[in-house]
């Protein structure tokens, strides 16, 4: 209003300082400048009113994105990158329609693991009449990433988890719990033995048995990640799986009193070269396998063996839209760490401990026939070498080979149908096979 009364009074001081204006003229001069004082307050007043209904008209407009409120994902003070901090959720809803043209082990009836096909019937857990119907779904998941910059710089975490539990039922199965800063990791996470890269496109959840998968508690730290190139050395948990074989018929007492001992983590170091063309990896295990007798007093008998195992692996971009992913795998007690079956320790022709030898592969095609429409086929092994102490029923090879098409018909949404087959094999040379089609749905997020 102070400005409105000085230029007023500047517009008076200007009609008062013409002397020829008559008090007529003046009459008109004074009403003039009314007018304009008028027009002046009445813009003011609009002003006001478009600044006060300013915030009202923000808040009823929505936000560019979900606010997620988690207080401990704040950037420390000073943090380089300090508006990166932030928390992705991620998962998928996912149905699995399948039908066993054959048997499976009903707790594995989600999936096909060539070891889970009963051979020797009846008696074996899925033994009885052929063509079975599941629905499941157990491969639905949900995870959730952090990001929180600190003076060291970005703190990663990952939890996530889905509902494939090992007793058959629909319950959380844990996949990752970890957390990276810089070139320290530290939690449960792929196996740095593993490369998940050359996973092929199937729906099945299992996937092939002479493909290196386990998801292991792990410390982990990154040498060198540059000019795609890739270094890695892990201390993993130790896992060993014993067979007690002949020890059983032998002596039962003893052969239910033999149990795994593991003293030192496993140790691995990975090499990983990738580009345009796909990727390459090299990775390499040592371990320390043991056993002991928790039915005697001291532990005997009980002894450690040493395992080893080199996995080489990679994807190849043979055209614009195929894939080819390959995997070659061999050593003795890593059995632990492949997808499906086999034996780390068993008893020789003298019933001492022996590691048993592991060699396995995986060879698949993943193709693009356009935006909408995938395909994957190839076939996978995982065959050991068996001990002389080791039973008749002894796993010896678990083969597998599957053919999909996949539609994409909206985002985030895939549709199709899968056949799978596997086939169970036995250190005797008896043997069983399954077939199976799945259809499935996934919706991701």
């Amino acid at each position: 209003m102070r400005r409105l009364t000085m230029v007023a009074a500047a517009v008076l001081l200007a009609c008062g300082s013409v002397h020829a204006q008559t008090n007529q003229e003046l009459a008109n001069a004074l009403q003039q400048a009314m007018r304009t004082i008028q027009d002046l307050q009445a813009r003011v007043k609009a002003l006001e009113e478009q600044k006060a209904a300013q915030p009202a008209a923000a808040a009823a407009t929505p936000a560019a994105g979900p606010v997620v409120v988690a207080p401990g994902v704040a950037a420390e003070e000073g943090a380089k990158d300090a508006g990166q901090a932030r928390v992705e959720v991620y998962g998928q809803a996912m149905l699995d329609a399948i039908f066993d043209f054959k048997r499976m082990d009903p707790t594995w009836a989600a999936t096909l693991r060539p070891s889970q096909i009963p051979v020797f019937c009846p008696g074996s857990p899925g033994c009885g009449n052929d063509g079975a119907f599941t629905f499941s779904v157990r491969q639905s998941s949900l995870g959730v990433r952090g990001f929180i910059p600190t003076s060291l710089g970005m703190l990663k975490t990952d939890l996530a988890f889905d509902l494939f539990g090992s007793d058959g039922g629909t319950n959380i199965h844990w996949l990752r719990a970890w957390a990276e800063l810089g070139r320290f990791g530290v939690g449960q996470t792929d196996s740095n033995f593993m490369d998940m890269g050359v996973f092929p496109n199937t729906i099945d959840y299992w996937g092939p048995p002479g493909m290196v998968f386990v998801r292991n508690p792990q410390l982990r730290f990154t040498a060198l990640d540059q000019n795609n190139m890739k270094v890695v050395v892990s201390l993993e948990a130790p896992n060993s799986i014993i067979d007690t074989g002949k020890i059983t018929d032998i002596d039962p007492s003893l052969g239910s009193g033999i149990t795994s001992r593991n003293r030192l983590p496993d140790l691995v170091g990975s090499f990983r070269y990738g580009g345009d063309w796909g990727h390459v990896k090299a990775a390499a295990l040592l371990r320390q396998v043991g056993f002991h007798n928790i039915n005697s007093a001291d532990g005997e008998p009980s002894n450690n063996l040493t395992g080893y195992g080199l996995n080489l692996s990679g994807t190849v971009k043979v055209t614009k839209q195929g894939q080819v992913n390959w995997q070659l795998v061999g050593g003795k007690a890593i059995a632990s760490y492949m997808n499906d079956g086999g034996i780390d320790l068993a008893p020789d022709a003298s019933l001492r401990a022996e590691t048993v030898r592991t060699l396995a592969y995986l060879l698949y095609y993943n193709h693009a026939w356009n935006d909408k429409w995938t395909s994957a086929f190839g076939y996978s092994q995982h065959k050991q070498d068996n001990t002389a102490g080791q039973s008749a029923s002894a796993f010896k090879r678990g083969s597998y080979a599957s053919a999909n098409v996949l539609y994409t018909f909206a985002k985030n949404v895939t549709t199709g149908v899968e056949y799978i087959w596997g086939k169970h094999e036995t250190k005797d040379g008896s043997s069983a096979n399954d077939s199976r089609l799945q259809w499935s749905t996934r919706v991701s997020f």
